[in-house]
């Protein structure tokens, strides 16, 4: 197997875990505080991490000078985690992936605000059928619905989440100093955990972990330890071997991961117009893996789902 396959099979595996979220995510979003959830995760994700780390490159003190940085990023990241959870109370977890495909447009956008990174003409027309894939199953794809806007409420909630992941794209790049990936994660998951715990310290006191249902412990293993803590190994190995368009494309694939997801769940699958808004999607997936020849200076994907 050539290094290439071996990343795009290692991103087949990455948009298969992080479909996961949404799937499992949805049974547990009414049944504890996305917060508290949230917090237990990052704890757990940075105890992962941080023996990863430990094992590799190690974790020198000067990694964490200007700890600002990690706050700054730990706070944007949970922002993201909490509102997905938060919009999963209500919104189906094939719109909510839909939801999320979204943020490579938006990560574009402040890719170039803040970096000054373009992108292909290619890339740009991969995006915009993306979006409108993505528009097509947020709005079920119902032309009534889209003309008077009436987005879900758990959708609305997610999109802003999906805001912030786009700021934290190109944020990773602009405040790294040259630290090991994986130093600098731990860095953020550590400060997203300080950050959650603090916020919901009340709820987390209050919450009897010992009476919790089954699924919210294998959710919250799942999220930590696959979706979070295995996602990100994948995320580097497959960005040594693909350019970060390539790696990007795959966001592409969650909403069909989902409907695999969901079905294997025994919540069955969304309606025939919806599915044509996923086929969209795989268009646009299809533009980014092709082969142009140029350089691309698109923003990569960064950290766990």
């Amino acid at each position: 197997m050539t290094p290439g396959q071996q990343g795009h099979l290692a991103m087949l595996t990455f948009s298969a875990l992080v479909a996961g979220s949404f799937a499992l995510g949805a049974q547990v979003a009414n049944v504890i505080d996305p917060a508290v959830l949230n917090a237990a995760r990052f704890v757990l994700a940075a105890a992962v991490i941080g023996a990863v780390a430990a094992a590799t490159t190690g974790l020198p003190i000067a990694a964490f000078r200007a700890p600002w940085r990690y706050i700054v990023l730990g706070g944007t990241f949970v922002t993201y985690f909490v509102l997905m959870f938060e919009g999963l109370k209500t919104a189906a977890p094939v719109s909510a992936a839909a939801v999320f495909t979204l943020t490579p447009v938006m990560a574009a956008g402040f890719g170039w605000i803040l970096l000054r990174q373009v992108t292909t003409p290619r890339m740009a027309l991969a995006l915009t059928i993306g979006a409108v894939g993505a528009l097509w199953v947020i709005f079920r794809a119902d032309w009534s619905a889209f003309r008077a806007f009436e987005v879900g409420q758990g959708e609305a909630i997610y999109f802003v989440g999906c805001v912030a992941h786009a700021v934290y794209t190109p944020m990773v790049r602009k405040l790294n100093r040259g630290e090991p990936a994986v130093v600098f994660t731990f860095g953020v998951l550590v400060a997203g955990a300080v950050v959650l715990t603090l916020y919901a310290w009340s709820d987390i006191k209050a919450v009897d972990w010992a009476g919790l249902p089954m699924i919210v412990w294998i959710t919250l293993i799942y999220i930590a330890v696959f979706a979070s803590s295995a996602t990100f190994v994948l995320l580097q190995f497959a960005t040594l071997r693909l350019p970060s368009a390539k790696v990007m494309a795959y966001t592409y694939l969650t909403p069909s991961w989902v409907i695999l997801w969901e079905q294997a769940l025994g919540n069955g699958a969304p309606g025939m117009a919806v599915l044509g808004g996923v086929a969209l999607t795989m268009v646009a997936l299809w533009l980014l893996l092709r082969d142009d020849g140029r350089p691309q200076l698109e923003p990569k994907p960064t950290g766990a789902r």
